[in-house]
């Protein structure tokens, strides 16, 4: 009965916090997108498990800078990438905030790779890639 009643109230503490914030709280990020994460495959024509990156979601409301949430082959979150249009960089855009939603996640290192286009930021960007696994992990994981 007391496991009942706590489980009530951490649901109801839960909502609350949720209305009060605007933000739904989701399941943990490190298992699960946020709900308002859509898998990028289904939004361009990608395919749904990229070589390096893994499974990517974004919420579509930020693109083409993200964030972009990878997942490998077992569900787990491996690296957050981030987009970034030459154009916007050439203007000397700033880029506050972009993760702040994110919550506190450990980044083991950061990768800065140019990418000329592909499908959903055709034109010319960089790859800011903050790795949560170390890089022998990325190598032998996203294959």
């Amino acid at each position: 009965m007391k496991r009942v009643y706590l489980s009530l109230v951490a649901g109801i503490v839960t909502l609350c916090l949720a209305a009060v914030t605007g933000v739904a709280v989701a399941a943990d990020i490190h298992s699960q997108p946020p709900a308002n994460f859509k898998k990028v495959s289904t939004l361009v024509k990608l395919p749904e498990y990229l070589p390096g990156l893994g499974v990517l979601y974004v919420d579509p409301s930020t693109l083409p800078v993200g964030p972009f949430l990878g997942y490998d082959k077992k569900g787990h979150l491996v690296n957050v990438t981030y987009m970034v249009p030459l154009k916007d960089l050439d203007a000397h855009k700033n880029f506050e905030d972009v993760g702040s939603k994110l919550g506190d996640l450990k980044i083991n290192h950061t990768d800065f790779s140019y990418n000329p286009g592909h499908p959903g930021v055709e034109e010319p960007h960089y790859h800011i890639i903050q790795w949560l696994i170390t890089k022998q992990q990325q190598d032998a994981d996203l294959k």
